[in-house]
């Protein structure tokens, strides 16, 4: 058993049966909390898949490496049935990104309706105070404000998730794993004796374990948007069976009749028209966006244009930009031009470790005349009308 301090408040813990989940309850036990690890039951799988979900999140193995967890720090344990919201808020949505031609990121959904909304309202009925993740981010109060920062290990820092965030949910949540590094992490698990200490973490999204998004997303899929694959220029260069197959950046399993001296990647998806644009790879270089349902962390936006890191997709570089409010959102303009800007994608705004906020990608924006992109065009033109040779790519 975890030796404990005197503590009085209560902590439900959402346990995937994963290491740091299973960290975060028996660190915050540790501590002297009464700790009831909580683990969701979200996606029932056919029988075939069975053994496919057994190696990812969520299966019955992880129930059990949860409840063995509990167990080990004299917490209660309960297995509480989501799958209802879970089909709803996260499948449902993820399908139906997928059949607009957007690129969406279901652990989004998961954690903002899942996690810190229902979760939340089931904690409440248990009277706990607080609820606590193993996300790798970290939570500090600044004057009278709470701030949600990055995780110390840049490596698995997972505050892009959690921009959605509200200062009321900042209040009852902890993040016990934020100040720790992934060694560190199993090194506590080791000195508590914790079984799950050296389980690997999962990598798929935890309702495809085997990566099959169109085995996945096909069968679900309300409509289908088929129609022509076209190049920068507008010539038919091959036909798809619908949008829902691509995302902006794709190279692989573009169905093409016409080969190109160059790799091609889809650089544009028109679900209305079932258009597919692909170009070369600079055709994906971007500075401008525009993205909408943002959410300010501090619970006000800025009146006007902030200088702030914007990253546009979970493993992505942060990267200079300014932000405007517009009147549904706001528009961002990079200092240089970003790869693949996809909309259905998450935009998160920091300023050093701080997540100021983020929102949801909806397009790029036509470039500036002094945009980044621009001038780099320019300078080409200028180059190539000065030289008889053409310009190496």
């Amino acid at each position: 058993m975890v030796q404990v301090k005197p503590n009085k408040k209560r902590v439900v813990v959402a346990m995937s049966g994963g290491v740091d989940s299973s960290v975060a309850a028996a660190l915050l036990a540790r501590d002297g909390f009464d700790v009831i690890g909580v683990t969701m039951r979200l996606f029932s799988a056919p029988n075939e898949q069975v053994a496919r979900l057994n190696k990812s999140c969520c299966s019955l193995e992880d129930v059990e490496d949860a409840r063995s967890v509990c167990r080990t720090i004299g917490a209660k344990h309960y297995f509480l049935n989501f799958e209802q919201e879970f089909q709803q808020h996260v499948v449902d949505y993820f399908v139906s990104e997928y059949e607009r031609g957007r690129t969406p990121h279901p652990c989004l959904a998961c954690n903002d309706r899942l996690k810190f909304e229902f979760l939340v309202k089931r904690a409440e009925l248990m009277d706990a105070d607080l609820v606590a993740t193993g996300h790798y981010a970290r939570i500090q109060k600044e004057n009278d404000k709470y701030q949600l920062l990055a995780g110390t290990d840049s490596r698995k820092d997972q505050s892009y998730v959690l921009y959605t965030l509200s200062q009321e949910q900042l209040t009852r949540l902890a993040l016990p794993v934020g100040k720790y590094s992934k060694d560190e992490i199993r090194k506590v698990a080791h000195e508590l004796g914790l079984v799950i200490a050296e389980k690997p973490d999962s990598q798929d999204i935890c309702f495809i374990p085997d990566g099959d998004y169109n085995r996945f997303i096909e069968p679900r899929l309300k409509k289908k948007a088929p129609g022509d694959i076209v190049d920068q220029e507008g010539n038919v260069v091959g036909s798809h069976d619908g949008v829902h197959a691509f995302t902006i950046g794709q190279r692989k399993r573009i169905p093409m009749f016409k080969s190109t001296p160059r790799p091609m990647y889809v650089t544009d998806i028109n679900a209305d028209s079932g258009t597919v644009t692909v170009g070369p790879s600079e055709n994906l270089m971007k500075t401008r966006l525009y993205a909408s349902r943002v959410n300010w962390i501090s619970g006000t936006a800025p009146k006007h244009s902030v200088n702030v890191e914007a990253r546009i997709r979970y493993n992505g570089q942060n990267t200079p930009a300014s932000v405007q409010k517009t009147k549904n959102g706001v528009e961002i303009e990079f200092k240089q031009p970003v790869r693949a800007i996809t909309p259905g994608q998450a935009v998160v705004f920091y300023q050093n470790d701080v997540v100021l906020g983020g929102g949801i990608i909806e397009t790029s924006l036509a470039e500036t005349h002094n945009s980044p992109t621009s001038q780099s065009k320019s300078d080409a033109l200028v180059s190539k009308s000065s030289t008889s040779r053409p310009i190496p790519i």
